[in-house]
C-alpha cells in the first residue's frame, strides 16, 4: 500500500483532519491532553511538517524541526489513522523526512521523543534508545528519547 502514498508539505488546512486523526489514536497512542499539544505545534511551532495522503485523503503526518546550534533535527508529531497503520506508510514518511535530514549540512544528528507505544517502530527504523522518563507526555505516557545510529548515511 506505501507505493500509493502521496507525501506532501502540510497547508493550514491540514489541521483539523489531523487533529481528527490524533483523536482516532486516542488512548492507543497518544494522551487526551495532546490534542491541545498538537494544535499549538501546528500552529505556532511547525518548522517543517509532511501530510501522507492516499488517494487525496490525509491518512496521516510527520514534521522535522531543528536545534541548529546542538547540530540536531528532531522528528516530530509523527501519527497516522489507525485503518492506515502496519502498511508501511509510517515507514515511508518517516524515510522521506531523513532523506530531507541528510541534504543539510549542518545537522550531526537526528532525534526522535516518543513514546513507550512507539519506540519500536523507530527502533526498527535505526534509531536506539538514550533515555526514558516516565509520565513526560501524560500519566502513563513514557517519554522514550531516542538518536538516528545511521551514521554513515547523514
Amino acid at each position: 500500500m506505501s507505493e500509493n502514498v502521496n507525501i506532501r508539505e502540510y497547508t493550514v488546512s491540514d489541521e483539523n483532519p489531523l487533529i481528527e486523526i490524533l483523536k482516532l489514536n486516542i488512548p492507543q497512542y497518544f494522551a487526551k491532553s495532546e490534542v491541545e499539544d498538537l494544535k499549538e505545534y501546528l500552529e505556532n511551532k511547525i518548522e517543517m511538517y509532511f501530510i501522507a495522503e492516499i488517494d487525496n485523503q490525509i491518512v496521516g503526518g510527520g514534521g522535522i524541526n531543528f536545534e541548529i546550534e546542538i547540530k540536531t533535527a528532531k522528528i516530530s508529531w509523527d501519527f497516522l489513522n489507525p485503518l492506515f497503520q502496519g502498511k508501511g506508510i509510517g515507514e515511508k514518511l518517516l524515510k522521506y523526512r531523513l532523506e530531507i535530514i541528510k541534504t543539510i549540512e549542518k545537522i550531526e544528528n537526528i532525534q526522535v521523543r516518543t513514546s513507550q507505544l512507539a519506540y519500536k517502530f523507530y527502533e526498527k527504523n535505526g534509531f536506539v534508545l538514550k533515555e526514558i522518563i516516565p509520565d513526560y507526555w501524560a500519566k502513563g505516557f513514557d517519554l522514550y528519547d531516542m538518536r538516528y545510529e545511521n551514521k554513515s548515511s547523514l
